[in-house]
């Protein structure tokens, strides 16, 4: 097992790191900024660092001063969570280079699924269904774009090669706004991810959110985990997740799941990681694939009684799996709901002291969070200050579960969008389950 692991992370997903290799017995370093000194898990763990200012940029996104801590500390790994350098393939790279574990995916597995249309081009190979599109960058003949796209069919979305988030896209309903569009996601897509390269794919007008977790040893062997619904989204974020997906059989699930295994066979995929798909009149469509743990995580280790972090933690140190894909068994049903320091209304971010923190319990509760009363939440960062996962027998009863558990949650001093999640669970379409990825901003009358 590792000696000791350098978290590359802040917030709920740095303590949940920590709790993992603390239960394996496992030595722990934190790192933080500044304005971070008082967060949960650097309080906790064994050692910590200080890395920089509160820009992240200048701390938790600042290469060389992590790797200083992890020799300053003789740490034997880094785990990096998800967002800052989860995905960075020079940071993967920079880290194994330096003598350290870098627990994800090798440093060309993440450069070759963040670029989105060389992750298409590996998913077509591997059998994996893909959106109908451009297969491969949109090049510089006009002709040649605007028969395609007519080929394809409109509407079109155009995607920037390296975007995610998403961020880099444009929706197309006519042919005489291709070609600005294009141009216009090139230019947005070289100023943001340093990559002006763009694709096309066709523009799925009602699609949901479905996503299945896989691990991988890095040696060839893979298995998932099934599905999670992630629809309910406002601005191409998630705010409310669920697993197993309603209205998913066990065939539809058994099918995507082992193409999702033999993709990550064929590149040898070491470690966590999702794939993404639209799901629209009973198809799925690949876009992304995400090479870290997700925040929504929780929700399949409650349905499977796996811990996924620990796993990451195994395979890293180079163990083999200890189980099989018969041995995975989905029990239940469970919802995460993500609780963010924001305006409910507005949406906008409400940074500040908890002047008194008490979160819910009882059977089937689990809550993720770094919140405690005194904290002060930063204005420098993701509004997200914890999650809320419920978990029951049947999905209705999960659905009653996390409401009482949201009405016995108490947040003072900050506002969250704990009313919003509430809205979202007595909403009859929710309800019902299977609600489009559009819903959630109709419902809240977002433009």
């Amino acid at each position: 097992m590792l000696e000791k692991v350098l978290i590359a992370n802040r917030g709920e997903i740095a303590l949940r790191i920590l709790r993992a290799c603390k239960e394996l017995g496992i030595k722990t370093v934190a790192v933080h900024s500044t304005v971070d000194r008082n967060l949960k898990h650097v309080l906790l763990a064994d050692e910590a660092v200080c890395i920089g200012p509160p820009a992240a940029m200048q701390s938790y996104l600042n290469i060389p001063a992590i790797i200083s801590a992890a020799e300053l500390t003789h740490s034997t790994a880094i785990h990096p969570g998800y967002g800052f350098l989860s995905e960075n393939a020079d940071f993967a790279e920079r880290v194994e280079k330096s003598g350290f574990v870098f627990i994800g995916p090798r440093a060309d597995t993440i450069r070759m699924m963040g670029d989105k249309v060389a992750a298409i081009e590996a998913m077509k190979k591997a059998g994996v269904p893909t959106v109908p599109g451009s297969d491969g960058v949109v090049g510089e003949n006009e002709k040649d774009t605007l028969k395609m796209a007519k080929k394809i069919g409109y509407p079109i979305i155009v995607k920037a090669a390296g975007g995610g988030g998403g961020r880099g896209m444009r929706v197309v309903h006519h042919e005489n706004e291709l070609l600005q569009s294009i141009q216009m996601t090139k230019a947005e897509a070289g100023m943001a991810f340093n990559n002006s390269n763009v694709y096309m794919e066709k523009f799925l007008q009602n699609p949901r959110h479905i996503e299945i977790q896989i691990l991988g040893d890095g040696n060839g062997n893979a298995m998932h985990f099934g599905e999670r619904d992630c629809s309910m989204q406002r601005r191409h974020q998630k705010v409310l997740e669920e697993a197993p997906a309603p209205g998913i059989t066990d065939s539809q699930r058994n099918k995507i799941g082992a193409l999702c295994v033999k993709a990550c066979k064929k590149m040898k995929y070491r470690g966590a990681g999702t794939f993404e798909f639209l799901y629209e009149d009973g198809n799925f469509y690949f876009i992304e694939m995400n090479t870290r743990i997700q925040v929504e995580h929780p929700v399949t280790e409650l349905i499977t009684n796996v811990d996924l972090v620990k796993a990451q933690l195994r395979i890293a140190a180079g163990e083999p799996f200890n189980f099989k894909q018969e041995d995975v068994v989905i029990r239940g049903h469970a919802i995460e709901c993500r609780i963010n320091a924001e305006d409910p209304d507005t949406l906008m971010p409400s940074p500040g002291k908890v002047d008194l923190y008490h979160p819910p319990g009882g059977p089937g509760i689990r809550v993720d969070s770094h919140l405690y009363t005194g904290y002060t939440v930063p204005p420098n960062y993701d509004s997200m200050i914890g999650k809320i996962i419920s978990l029951a027998r049947t999905r209705e009863s999960c659905i009653a579960r996390m409401e009482c558990a949201l009405q016995e949650t108490v947040i003072q001093g900050i506002k969250t969008n704990i009313p919003m999640l509430q809205k979202i669970l007595k909403d009859e379409t929710f309800r019902k389950g299977g609600a489009n990825i559009h819903h959630l901003e109709k419902l809240l009358k977002l433009k």
